[in-house]
């Protein structure tokens, strides 16, 4: 057996690769259907298995054994080959689409140009010729858009229709149909690209926002590799993918002539806050197809001016309107659509506290949370159903989606509390700053949302405490992390185990809230993130510790679903969230689920139309262009935190979990508050530590890399500069420049890190010192400073080669070269180490 290996070796080394002396085999049919068997269950045979073969296979015998692993290359390298070609085929195909999107697109800006050119021209010419002093308004009708004049016509165009019968309802179908694809491919609406088709076949397509237009619009286009009905049918399913959506009840349905149909629709959106109440359309549905093949779902709301049939009230919402929007769906060449959505709304902003109304005008938001979630919807199911997506955990990706759907949908429930779910609020202790509601309608929590299980341990019911408050400054991607990262911050673990407990038989004593708590360590699990990381869904693990005798039963692990979505850097609109809800171990995919957690928004302040018309067309392009046009409401920001909390109660427990609840959400709040402190950045720089110890550490940084290396950390000028100087050089510096204690007897955790080691590293200064050295760097960065180690305490420095490290969120980082250095104090002892990593970026 020895002396065959060396013969395979041989094969290897020799020069003609197995042609011998230039004779080509030619295989009859009945052998290359022996090696096309063998072939099909292990296309890489050893030498023994192609010496079996060649015994088993009589018809085989007159080929050379080389000759045999030559054919097994060659087909290996033919299958590689015809993969590689269609999935060439594959990515050809989606950038013609995509270069047809950009075409269409391109187009389409050229006439919104040449429209503003002309709009311009005529008011300059207005300018020029009114005398300036009269103050005359008459120049409004020449900038409203051609959106508006859209919008005005229809009414005075058919004064006389009869809207509740059938011809009459598709005459107003026509005509959302029209405005609708005015918007969706034309100029109707001056659209502000806020995504742009990134080059490459990942690209999620264009995304775009309105402005200066009546309401709120935003539209989307993209390609999808599914069938153009397969789109309509995921779309139609409006609360599958817009999660504020509570329900959508088709109150009548009306087949159209054409082919096309007419729906009569009743939807009701979740309120996101606690501040102000949910809203609800009343709407026209047309769906149809067009002449070129598209398929169109338009959509619009009935009101007394378009006419037609009025609509449910309900006194818990607020009638908003729904201004003509929908998607266009076009079959591509070669399977797969391409997807045009437009959503304009107008959500009434004046039955909005103030505070709020940004929230009700932005079309960012609307952007985030209804438009590009539906083509992320569908995009997600397109890759789950080309196989693409791979699982962790065995489930199927519809089961994870159902959960975090579950997550959400409990979520807004009690947010909301809506009177219709059961929800009735419980008199307050005179503290108005927390709403406590109860819901004893077993119905409710019977019904299929929670799966059937829950009754039994949910006692007699469920008791709501929720709050929204205002935070100033805050990043809102920095709270949820935090939130999600360091809960042992803000939890309680005696009220974590009291949600676990309710989820087993045993009733269990309502613990009282203490303010110190004690920290559970949670160790995160990930089950599912969607394709471009702006939601995932996590089981965490919160190991239990017994903190007395009597607590013994507490001491097992508990574990909660999560969902955080909303925290990927490039997500539109910047709401954020973090939901969870208590499970046992045994996860059963029909868990019962009651979430609580916390929602981020951020109110982004909104000049109104005609500041913004006024400003814009007068501003000079001087101004414009050197940036001296920032308003206050940049720097100023501000955001809406609304947190709700659920527990079960049995009848006898209702006052003390009412308590518990209260207290502890004001426990949260106030930690809340103290974390939003530290993470708040300082007016003109980020957390620019200012402290005497900083201004110490610098020098110390920044002398013991000169001393150690040679050179200067800051340039050759720095050695002059004051202390402030030195720190404000070193915390905007571009490398990432970070300290990390060197204690013998324990890991190394981070101490300090400038502006740009906190952006890499994904953290803040104060959640910084959770942050192991270990946990950072890579195995190969490890060993590297494992084997440079005893270098650095004896020369005081090393270079490390490039290498890759990870954030504290889990994300590769790359850098090109790093120097740590040792760090010395005044009295010349070691104080701590020092990394410089130079270039890094996220991979």
């Amino acid at each position: 057996m020895m002396a065959h290996h060396h013969h395979s070796m041989d094969d290897r080394d020799s020069p003609d690769k197995g042609f011998d002396s230039g004779k080509y085999v030619r295989y009859t049919p009945e052998q290359v259907e022996a090696l096309e068997r063998v072939y099909a269950e292990c296309p890489k045979p050893s030498s023994l298995r192609r010496q079996q073969l060649i015994r088993e296979c009589p018809i085989l015998c007159n080929i050379e054994p080389r000759q045999i692993k030559v054919w097994f290359q060659n087909r290996r390298c033919r299958e590689k080959q015809r993969k590689e070609s269609a999935r060439l085929q594959t990515v050809n195909r989606k950038l013609s689409a995509m270069n047809k999107l950009l075409m269409e697109e391109n187009d389409r800006l050229q006439k919104q140009v040449s429209h503003l050119v002309y709009e311009n021209g005529f008011m300059k010419h207005r300018i020029h010729t009114a005398s300036g002093t009269t103050t005359d308004n008459s120049c409004e009708s020449v900038v409203v858009s051609g959106q508006q004049r859209q919008q005005q016509n229809p009414t005075h165009q058919h004064p006389q229709r009869d809207a509740n019968n059938p011809a009459g309802l598709l005459s107003i179908a026509e005509e959302t149909l029209a405005e609708f694809l005015c918007k969706a491919t034309g100029t109707a609406v001056d659209w502000v690209q806020m995504i742009g088709m990134k080059p490459g076949p990942d690209s999620i397509g264009i995304v775009a926002v309105s402005r200066n237009c009546s309401g709120i619009a935003a539209r989307a286009c993209g390609l999808v590799s599914l069938e153009p009905m397969k789109v309509v049918e995921i779309l139609k399913d409006r609360p599958s993918w817009f999660r504020d959506c509570r329900c959508v009840e088709t109150l009548s349905v009306i087949p159209t002539g054409n082919g096309g149909t007419i729906e009569l629709v009743n939807t009701q959106i979740y309120a996101p806050t606690t501040l102000a109440a949910a809203r609800d359309f009343w709407t026209l549905r047309y769906s149809t197809s067009l002449e070129d093949g598209s398929y169109v779902v338009c959509e619009k709301s009935l009101t007394s001016a378009t006419g037609g049939p009025n609509g449910p009230l309900s006194s818990s919402f607020v009638r908003a309107k729904m201004l003509s929007s929908g998607f266009l769906i076009r079959p591509c060449d070669g399977g797969g659509s391409i997807i045009h959505i437009v959503d304009h709304v107008d959500l009434d902003v004046s039955s909005v506290p103030e505070v709020l109304r940004p929230l009700y005008e932005s079309s960012k938001i609307l952007a985030q949370k209804m438009t590009v979630a539906a083509l992320r919807h569908v995009r997600q199911i397109a890759q789950e159903t080309s196989g693409e997506v791979q699982y962790s955990g065995g489930r199927q990706p519809a089961v994870l989606r159902t959960f975090s759907q579950r997550l959400c949908r409990g979520f807004n429930d009690a947010v909301n509390g809506f009177a219709d779910d059961g929800w009735s609020p419980m008199s307050s202790d005179g503290g108005e700053d927390i709403t406590i509601m109860i819901n004893s309608s077993s119905a409710k929590f019977a019904g299929s949302q929670y799966g059937n299980s829950f009754l039994p341990s949910f006692g007699s019911g469920v008791l709501c405490a929720k709050a929204s408050m205002l935070l100033q400054n805050v990043p809102p991607l920095v709270l949820i992390r935090f939130l999600r990262e360091h809960r042992a911050e803000w939890a309680d673990y005696g009220v974590d185990a009291y949600s676990a407990a309710s989820l087993r038989a045993t009733p269990f004593a309502v613990p009282c809230v203490r303010t110190g708590g004690f920290p559970s360590n949670q160790v995160i699990l990930p089950l599912a993130q969607t394709l471009e990381h702006e939601e995932f869904l996590e089981v965490v693990r919160l190991g239990g510790h017994a903190y007395s005798p009597e607590d013994m039963g507490l001491s097992r692990d508990m574990y909660l679903l999560q969902l955080c979505s909303g925290v990927d850097e490039n997500v539109v609109g910047g709401c954020a969230q973090l939901v969870f809800a208590p499970i046992d171990e045994s996860f059963a995919d029909d868990a019962p689920l009651l979430p609580s957690g916390f929602r981020v928004i951020p109110l982004e302040q909104k000049t109104t139309p005609s500041d913004h018309v006024s400003a814009n067309r007068t501003r000079d392009l001087a101004s414009s262009l050197d940036g001296s046009t920032k308003t206050d409401s940049e720097t100023n920001s501000r955001l809406v935190l609304t947190i709700a909390f659920q527990f079960t109660f049995d009848n006898h427990s209702r006052d003390n979990v009412a308590t518990m609840a209260r207290q502890y959400v004001r426990n949260v709040v106030g930690s809340i508050q103290r974390v939003a402190l530290a993470i708040t950045p300082r007016p003109g720089s980020m957390q620019l530590p200012t402290s005497p110890e900083a201004l110490t550490l610098v020098r110390w940084i920044s002398r013991s890399y000169s001393i150690h290396t040679g050179a200067n950390l800051l340039g050759a000028e720095s050695q002059a500069c004051d202390g402030d100087t030195l720190l404000k050089q070193l915390w905007n510096h571009a490398d990432a420049i970070l300290c990390c204690s060197l204690k013998t007897n324990a890991s190394p955790v981070f101490t300090f890190a400038n502006q740009a080691g906190l952006d890499m590293l994904e953290t803040t200064l104060v959640a910084l010192q959770d942050i192991m050295l270990d946990k950072t760097l890579n195995d190969s960065g490890r060993k590297a400073l494992c084997s440079e180690f005893a270098k650095i305490m004896q020369q005081g420095y090393a270079n490390l080669p490039a290498g890759i490290c990870v954030s504290s969120m889990g994300r590769p980082v790359s850098y090109e070269q790093a120097t740590v250095w040792k760090v010395l104090d005044d009295d010349e002892s070691n104080h701590c180490l020092a990394f410089i990593l130079v270039n890094w970026s996220f991979v």
